[in-house]
């Protein structure tokens, strides 16, 4: 599967950003997608994972009740709904298939800054 990220940016402290996941082989629709991130200087932390069957989803709580991933079959892309954003959250974000880190694509940045 390929995974293109997209949709990284500057955002203030409370502000949002929605992160999207394209697989050029149109089979998201087959596989669970995990999004993770690397801040500068740590390793990478998973921040959701979207099952297949029912599309439900976990999150760790540095992320809870502010992050939402979701699954476009029709637009092949899995998004994560990123809000009350803090300068924490910055880090290069990827998605990957299984939720499995080591299948993490390039990534897009989200620098949180005022």
């Amino acid at each position: 599967v390929q995974l293109v990220e997209s949709g990284g940016g500057l955002v203030q402290p409370g502000g949002s950003l929605r992160l999207s996941c394209v697989d050029s082989e149109f089979r998201l629709g087959q596989v669970a997608i995990g999004w993770f991130r690397q801040a500068p200087g740590k390793e990478r932390e998973g921040v959701s994972c979207i099952s297949v069957s029912d599309s439900s989803a976990t999150y760790p709580a540095s992320v809870k009740g502010r992050f939402t991933t979701s699954r476009d079959a029709a637009k092949n892309t899995v998004y994560l709904q990123m809000n009350s954003l803090k300068p924490a959250d910055t880090g290069v974000y990827c998605c990957a298939d299984n939720c499995n880190p080591a299948a993490c694509g390039q990534g897009t940045q989200v620098i949180v800054a005022s």
